[in-house]
């Protein structure tokens, strides 16, 4: 992640740096956790946590609220057990966001990375908007080894979907990965895409897992948890695939996105290799934020 993590610089020395609890060290967690991108309703209820709890525990020293804090945050940020359970079975997988995120990389690495783990992939290039977007996909489908279904530049994605349906049984696929159009200009079209892919996954292959899957920049901090209601408004998202861990990214916006819309964080990425987009690890995700 960035430099020291994003809490550490300003955070630890919070903790080191007050003699007691009291007001003033409220105030300044609170500042402290707004800039870490948590926004300000997940730290007004991380922080009424935190102070009931050390009320009630007869906490005195603010060294001590560091790891309530982290506990507090891992409770809240935790997969429950069922978290990828959708790979159990036959998985259809829309991938959504915005351009510009690393959605393509993200749907390249999950197709690796469900293909070194025993599953028979196959990737849906139903992003026809985007000049070169199939090409993309198709570098990574070759580097993984999968099969790719594919329109030309403008065609109907819902064709594409269609037939990405027909291949998927006909070959006996494991997890289909769908690559969808990054728009958020006009959330009525965006709708109604989505919608229609949805439908056509229903009717074509009834039986089948759905996965909707946000990829969203860490870097960007409160758009990215604007970016997460505008597809959660559209589409029943399940999980967030999250970018860019690795730069200079706070981070914190996952725990702000989790609190608002209980979409819990699925795949993080921390770096550019394939390896680098990993199930997300609740205890490895808080402890380098505080590192």
């Amino acid at each position: 992640m960035a430099e020291q993590g994003f809490f550490s610089k300003f955070m630890n020395g919070l903790f080191t740096g007050f003699s007691e609890i009291d007001e003033d060290f409220y105030e300044e967690l609170e500042e402290m956790l707004i800039m870490g991108d948590l926004g300000v309703y997940a730290t007004e209820s991380i922080l009424h946590e935190l102070k009931n709890t050390v009320f009630r525990e007869k906490i005195k020293k603010p060294e001590d609220c560091k790891n309530l804090l982290k506990e507090i945050i891992k409770g809240r940020m935790a997969t429950d057990d069922n978290a990828y359970d959708f790979l159990d079975n036959n998985t259809v997988c829309l991938v959504v966001g915005v351009n510009g995120v690393g959605k393509t990389t993200s749907i390249g690495k999950l197709a690796m990375k469900y293909k070194s783990s025993g599953k028979k992939v196959l990737m849906i290039a139903a992003d026809t908007f985007r000049a070169a977007a199939r090409e993309q996909l198709q570098e990574w489908a070759n580097r993984a080894g999968v099969d790719l279904i594919g329109g030309s530049e403008g065609s109907d994605p819902s064709s594409v979907v269609f037939d990405g349906m027909k291949a998927f049984k006909s070959r006996n696929v494991d997890v289909a990965i769908v690559d969808t159009a990054g728009r958020l200009h006009n959330k009525k079209n965006l709708m109604e895409e989505l919608k229609k892919i949805n439908r056509i996954v229903d009717k074509e292959y009834e039986e089948a897992n759905k996965e909707t899957l946000v990829v969203l920049d860490a870097t960007t901090g409160q758009n990215a948890l604007m970016q997460a209601k505008e597809f959660a408004e559209a589409t029943d998202v399940n999980g967030i695939i999250l970018t860019k861990m690795d730069g200079t990214a706070k981070g914190g916006v996952a725990i702000a996105i989790k609190e608002e819309l209980n979409i819990p964080v699925k795949y993080i990425g921390y770096g550019e290799g394939v390896e680098d987009l990993k199930e997300f690890d609740v205890d490895e995700y808080v402890n380098k934020l505080f590192e």
